[in-house]
């Protein structure tokens, strides 16, 4: 196996990004989102999207890196207040020191290899450099690939399910959270 390593972002990221995202989403989120939503992906303007996010003050975006290739990314930053409320609209009193990890992406062929683990742990540390405690993350109730990966790094779901409609049916998530100071486990 070559080097695996976190690093953060840039711009000239936004490119190979934007492909692991649309490789990936159409790999694992067919079924979940609806092909008119991985279609539109596919229009979209990923890599725009993509160095706006990079750039946006307060985002942390990094990188997984093996040897030579990019293989999966994670976005954090501290949780907008809608993002952490209550299922009835209250924030909760830690509401300023909680994180969100807005998207944790590997490449399915990178993965069972630990990428995804060194990319939560690179953004939780991150987030702790912020000044934030605790961290949030919105899963789809029915990956339970990426539920038991958040499950063995300690976060649980918090009770908050949300619904999305994806142009083509309803998507349930779950809320999980967890701190910041994490222990993989495999």
């Amino acid at each position: 196996m070559s080097a695996a390593e976190v690093r953060p972002a840039t711009p000239s990221d936004a490119a190979e990004i934007a492909r692991i995202q649309r490789l990936t989403w159409r790999a694992a989120y067919t079924d979940l989102l609806g092909a008119q939503a991985i279609g539109e992906l596919d229009a979209a303007d990923l890599e725009g999207t993509w160095t706006e996010t990079i750039e946006f003050p307060g985002s942390l975006v990094y990188l997984a890196v093996e040897g030579e290739f990019t293989v999966g990314y994670c976005v954090a930053g501290l949780a907008p207040e809608d993002e952490v409320a209550a299922a009835d609209g209250t924030a909760p009193e830690d509401a300023a020191a909680t994180g969100l990890i807005a998207a944790l992406v590997v490449e399915p062929r990178w993965g069972r290899r630990g990428h995804a683990g060194r990319l939560l742990g690179t953004a939780a540390a991150g987030l702790r450099e912020a000044g934030l405690e605790r961290g949030i993350a919105w899963v789809a109730q029915s990956d339970h690939a990426t539920l038991g990966f958040y499950r063995r790094t300690g976060w649980a779901p918090d009770g908050t399910v949300r619904t999305l409609d994806t142009g083509s049916g309803m998507l349930r998530e779950v809320r999980l959270t967890g701190t910041l100071r994490l222990e993989l486990t495999h």
